[in-house]
């Protein structure tokens, strides 16, 4: 495609390194999804920046990922580019005023880990959350009576034609696991800065490692998942309405719901996309249907056909 060429040309005149054709599956912690036309994985703001606007420029369909510990990817793939922000657009830095400064691409329980190092609470609940922070302000992370929405002082973005903004904190229109941005897609979250507050350093260890042990003991860690599958609906659980339905370990294909946690669904190996999406709408429709509650989900289907 001509906008392909224009584009690889562009980033090869700037040291950007384009990858083709590239597994999605390699990229997503469900370890499944098919190829990507392009993937690139910039080294700073200013590559960032340059490939977005490339995209735009060229009318070619662009999206920028963390890691992907919340995305299925179909089968097919994505005809467009994939910009990452790891595993170098990960800088985290902390200011005299208890304020960290986080890039899009750091991991979240990397900040969490940050903050405890220097007494620092209010990020307790990330720890073990396999997401990045640019992932946590999009949907506004949170866990353990804990979320991001308290803490976030301001975030820069850029929209899709490159020029960057600042957004104060109650213009980012936070609701649970929502934001401004899963309402505004074109929008790129660069950085975040988070105003914690001090505390006692063993206390703040201690419970993170009290909820590092509660993860341990009920969610599948051991097995490819992408992470908690639902939000939890009003007045209930979303793994207890699973698992009242009977569904706890049902299986199609490769993907199976988890039998340790039946708000997860897990890779048993060789699952394909299609298994994981037919069993995510088995599971909502069965719980539909015997309990009269819609589960709205958390993970996101990228350009699946429906």
């Amino acid at each position: 495609m001509e906008e392909n060429r224009a584009i690889s040309e562009a980033a090869e005149k700037e040291d950007i390194k384009i990858y083709r054709d590239e597994p999605m599956s390699r990229h997503t912690t469900m370890r499944v999804g098919g190829p990507a036309a392009m993937l690139a994985e910039p080294r700073d703001i200013r590559e960032l920046v340059s490939l977005v606007y490339l995209a735009h420029k060229n009318n070619f369909r662009c999206m920028v990922m963390g890691n992907g510990s919340n995305l299925i990817f179909p089968d097919e793939g994505y005809r467009g580019m994939v910009v990452k922000t790891v595993p170098h657009f990960t800088g985290i830095y902390l200011d005299d005023n208890d304020i960290i400064r986080a890039e899009a691409g750091a991991s979240l329980a990397a900040v969490a880990n940050l903050a405890a190092e220097h007494g620092l609470t209010g990020l307790e609940f990330a720890q073990g959350i396999p997401g990045t922070v640019g992932g946590a302000i999009l949907m506004n992370a949170g866990a353990y009576g804990g979320e991001m929405a308290p803490l976030v002082q301001r975030t820069c973005y850029m929209d899709p034609e490159a020029k960057l903004h600042m957004l104060a904190p109650a213009d980012h229109q936070f609701g649970y696991r929502t934001s401004l941005f899963q309402q505004k897609p074109g929008n790129v979250i660069l950085y975040t800065e988070l105003k914690l507050t001090p505390g006692d350093p063993q206390e703040i260890r201690e419970k993170m490692e009290e909820y590092a042990a509660r993860r341990r003991e009920k969610q599948p860690l051991d097995l490819p998942s992408a992470g908690s599958v639902y939000k939890r609906p009003e007045g209930h659980y979303a793994g207890e309405l699973i698992e009242k339905c009977g569904l706890k370990g049902y299986r199609i294909g490769g993907a199976m719901v988890s039998e340790k946690h039946a708000g997860f669904i897990v890779n048993c190996g060789g699952a394909t996309a299609e298994d994981v999406i037919r069993l995510m709408e088995h599971v909502e429709q069965t719980v539909l249907e015997q309990t009269g509650v819609e589960l709205e989900r958390e993970v996101r289907v990228v350009w699946h056909r429906r």
